[in-house]
């Protein structure tokens, strides 16, 4: 398909709309569309909290008339069937709209294709893959989910310069500057799940809440995210922050105590059991049963067991490093507990896509290239 200057423009900016939707979609997918007619955009709108409008809707809302004859830039196939909203594809039919452009195809079983396919039985020209990259990169999480039934896992870090996140005694706060630890909370708001180990919350008792200003997180969309603690043997303490703290906290063990079990969801917990791998909670059966859930992007943040776990499980996609401007040598504790390595042909690739500065500290964000999403294995939690 040969697309014009001026479909890409449009597109472009149907992209820049879906953006603002990334914090309060969740769980659905960051979309944006608009209406352009006779060279001018009529209508624009994007997909701002689940159960809303979804971005076409908004547009023809804005729209009104001159939607009959428009072209409908969307940076996702527009939905066929009935979920918490009506179809896009009725609605964009009844308003007149003469041709819809997607970026890329919606990987939910439900319509994958089928949207575009009813609108083509209305007599509307289509077309997809226009700016595809750009619009999958949106919605990496829900993607997943999607099609291999899990969700991305992006592991925060916050380390020394020579890649130390404590002193040897266990000492981190704080390694970072406060403008790095406000960065993270960003980081939490837009994660539909903020997950940890047992070990974590015993050494330092954090409360993974989203501690921003109340205007700026009305501003994110004011979603707080699922804490998630993996817990095999059930050892959260019952006055524990997580449990006095605002907003939902799931517990995923492998010990069925009832009595246990009863005592947590008395202080406002969830708790799920999942099958145990060498004693231990198994770590893809804990991140199916989040992708069940409909969590799209969990935020990990733990220490360097469990994060090595994953990441030699396969089970990260993605890294956040924020490294501090400091040396604490090799009596500190590093990043992550990975198996000893024979050759460099072993290493865990990655590949580095932003790095910038944030206070005196830099972000680094780097994509895992030998992780779950290239076929990732099984893994066990340490917790």
């Amino acid at each position: 398909m040969n697309f014009t200057a001026e479909d890409h423009a449009f597109m472009a900016r149907a992209l820049q709309l879906a953006r603002r939707g990334l914090y309060g979609t969740d769980p659905n997918p960051r979309v944006g569309c608009v209406l352009v007619r006779e060279g001018r955009i009529v209508g624009e709108g994007w997909h701002r909290r689940a159960g809303g409008p979804h971005a076409e809707i908004a547009a023809l809302e804005q729209a009104g008339e001159q939607a009959r004859g428009a072209t409908a830039y969307v940076t996702l196939e527009p939905c066929c069937h009935h979920g918490r909203t009506p179809p896009c594809t009725e609605a964009l039919a009844a308003a007149g709209v003469r041709r819809v452009v997607a970026a890329m195809v919606d990987p939910d079983p439900r319509v994958a294709g089928k949207g575009l396919q009813a609108l083509r039985a209305q007599g509307i020209e289509t077309a997809s893959g226009l700016s595809a990259a750009q619009a999958a990169a949106l919605n990496p999480g829900y993607i997943l989910r999607m099609e291999r039934g899990r969700p991305l896992v992006r592991c925060k870090l916050a380390a020394t310069l020579d890649g130390r996140t404590a002193t040897a005694a266990g000492e981190s706060r704080w390694i970072t500057s406060a403008e790095a630890r406000e960065d993270v909370h960003r980081l939490r708001a837009r994660s539909s799940a903020v997950l940890t180990g047992i070990g974590t919350v015993l050494a330092d008792d954090p409360a993974l809440t989203v501690r921003l200003d109340a205007p700026e997180l009305a501003a994110l969309g004011g979603r707080l995210p699922l804490r998630v603690v993996l817990d095999t043997q059930l050892r959260l303490p019952l006055e524990a922050r997580l449990l006095r703290e605002p907003g939902e906290v799931l517990v995923i063990t492998a010990h069925e105590d009832m009595a246990r079990i009863g005592e947590l969801e008395a202080r406002g917990a969830r708790v799920t059991c999942v099958p145990a791998r060498d004693g231990r909670v198994d770590l893809e059966a804990a991140l199916r049963h989040l992708a069940r859930l409909e969590v799209n992007e969990v935020l990990l943040e733990a220490g360097p067991v469990l994060a090595g776990a994953l990441l030699a499980g396969g089970w990260v996609d993605e890294l956040v490093c924020y490294l501090a401007p400091r040396l604490l040598g090799d009596a500190g504790r590093g990043m992550f507990h990975l198996p000893a390595l024979a050759r460099l042909a072993d290493t865990i690739a990655l590949e580095i896509n932003e790095i910038r500065a944030v206070g005196r500290d830099w972000r680094v964000t780097a994509l895992v290239l030998n992780g779950a999403a290239a076929g990732g294995s099984a893994g066990q939690s340490p917790a």
